[in-house]
């Protein structure tokens, strides 16, 4: 039975190494516990409770703990991180027109007025949103 453990933990390994979910990674750490089981003379009725009794326990306990540390705070590394940041218009905007800029983090952004009204420079802005290289904006409050 050992080469049957040593199987299951190569092949569970390699699935959770293709799939990056934290699926099968329970499995192979239960095959594995249950490899050592068998190294040690544990009868195939033994082997084939401490699996499961393994992988349950594991599931249980380690799962949660496992889930939180995968969850990273997003962090805006690229143009996303304007949204939400307040901008300054510097040339009209008016989508009727199609022309309007503002100057958000020391950056130039064409604009538009997500309500359809045309800002004048000097208004202050809010970025809600963005599509390509240009920003919608919305008349700070």
């Amino acid at each position: 039975m050992t080469i049957v453990w040593i199987c299951a933990v190569v092949l569970f390994v390699i699935i959770e190494a293709i799939s990056v979910q934290m699926v099968c990674i329970w499995f192979a750490a239960s095959a594995l516990v249950t490899l050592f089981a068998a190294l040690l003379g544990a009868p195939l009725w033994a082997q084939l409770v401490i699996f499961p009794v393994c992988t349950v326990v594991l599931l249980i306990f380690t799962r949660p703990i496992a889930k939180r540390l995968m969850k990273a705070p997003m962090t805006h590394t690229n143009a996303d991180r304007i949204l939400g940041m307040s901008a300054v218009v510097i040339m009209e905007i008016d989508n009727d027109l199609a022309r309007g800029q503002v100057r958000v983090l020391n950056q130039v952004w064409s604009a538009r007025s997500m309500g359809g009204e045309v800002l004048p420079v000097d208004t202050k802005v809010v970025v809600r949103s963005m599509e390509g290289v240009k920003v919608f904006v919305e008349k700070q409050s």
